[in-house]
């Protein structure tokens, strides 16, 4: 049985080209990067021009990216040195973050007595400015704002550099959970004044276990890996030479076909989004993930008009590999916080909420396969429904 991959929001199949550059550097490059021999100085070489080319595409500086593991990784210490180290004593966020960015938040306000404040989203997923002003003015104390830049379920894009601009105008720092759109989107963090990003490599073609926190040089931002002085002392441990470069090399050739790929997407998305509203009867679409406006091209959340907690194992059954919200909460015995957010409490008990992830490897045929697979469970769920009910 051939596969069909549409999972790409949770992790992305690595490109050839980069696991030749992983591993042509696992061969060739084995020193310890903090090493004064010529063995080191080599490895080194190769994670500082990886820094040069993130910073180049970010337009910041090289001293201002720190290569991390994730982007939990990231956003945790983003998050928890700015609470320890920065004398933050406040935190706006949503519920519609993901989990290592809220549970963060929520770790920070159970150990440190941190105040967190909620923007609650709209119906379809956005959050309100207005709101956003508002609470930034209605304290002194030292703020942490952190909003994700485009929600990993929804694909609901916000306003980076208005929101960035707004918490510059009242004294706040600005953290985004970015992993959705580097290296999807251009990101000129020079014209956009946030403070803190973050970056896995996994999202775009890259290898797990690799990724990179921006950390602005002004903000003064220490470490809470301590034990070397790799990183700028920010992330003590000897990096991940092979996961850097490959890192790179994803970069390197998502930057180089980003408007191939972005067309591409695109237009797979448009089509997903036409096929099934005309051969799935009552499918509704989540957010703003069927708009172009403001919606990652990435991402389109569906609603099935019907109760199937077990559509993804039934997809998967039949070669299609699928999501029903994010991955870091697959299992969970209840739906996602992003779809209790932006779903209503009939929508909630009686449809079954869907993700579909594309990527540039993702063709037609494998929307038309999804299509037909979603027909014939729906027709054999109706069968067994009309039996169970005449039971």
């Amino acid at each position: 049985m051939d596969k069909i991959y549409l999972d790409n929001a949770a992790t992305t199949p690595l490109a050839d080209e980069v696991i030749d550059a992983m591993v042509g550097t696992m061969k060739m490059n084995f020193g310890n990067p903090s090493s004064t021999h010529s063995f080191g100085q080599e490895a080194k070489i190769l994670i500082e021009n990886v820094r040069r080319q993130v910073a180049d595409y970010l337009h910041v500086s090289p001293a201002e990216i720190i290569f991390t593991s994730c982007g939990t990784e990231s956003n945790n210490m983003i998050i928890k040195s700015s609470v320890e180290h920065l004398g933050v004593e406040r935190i706006i966020s949503s519920p519609l973050e993901h989990k290592c960015v809220s549970e963060s938040i929520l770790d920070m306000k159970s150990r440190k007595g941190v105040e967190v404040n909620y923007i609650r989203p709209n119906e379809k997923g956005d959050i309100d400015l207005n709101k956003l002003e508002e609470l930034l003015k209605s304290s002194d104390k030292k703020t942490l704002v952190s909003l994700m830049h485009a929600n990993n379920e929804i694909g609901n894009i916000i306003n980076l550099k208005k929101v960035a601009e707004l918490c510059k105008e009242n004294n706040a720092l600005f953290h985004s959970d970015t992993v959705q759109t580097m290296a999807h989107m251009n990101l000129d963090l020079s014209d956009i004044p946030v403070d803190f990003a973050s970056c896995s490599a996994h999202k775009f073609h890259g290898p797990k276990g690799a990724g990179f926190a921006f950390i602005r040089k002004a903000t003064g931002l220490k470490g809470i890996i301590t034990g070397g002085p790799q990183e700028r002392s920010l992330r003590a441990g000897t990096e991940n030479v092979a996961g850097i470069v490959g890192l790179g090399k994803a970069l390197e050739l998502s930057l180089n076909h980003m408007e191939e790929y972005t067309n591409h997407m695109q237009g797979i998305k448009d089509y997903a989004i036409e096929r099934l509203s005309a051969e799935v009867v009552g499918i509704k679409f989540n957010g703003r993930s069927a708009e172009k406006e403001n919606s990652l091209y990435t991402v389109l959340s569906a609603l099935l008009p019907y109760k199937n907690p077990l559509i993804g194992l039934q997809l998967d059954m039949k070669g299609i590999a699928i999501s029903q919200g994010s991955a870091c909460s697959s299992g969970a015995s209840k739906p996602s916080m992003v779809m209790m957010m932006v779903l209503s409490e009939d929508e909630m008990d009686h449809c079954t909420p869907l993700r579909i992830s594309f990527s540039h490897m993702t063709t037609k045929s494998d929307i038309d396969a999804l299509v037909d697979a979603l027909k014939e469970i729906s027709k054999d769920f109706a069968i067994e429904k009309t039996n169970v009910e005449h039971r």
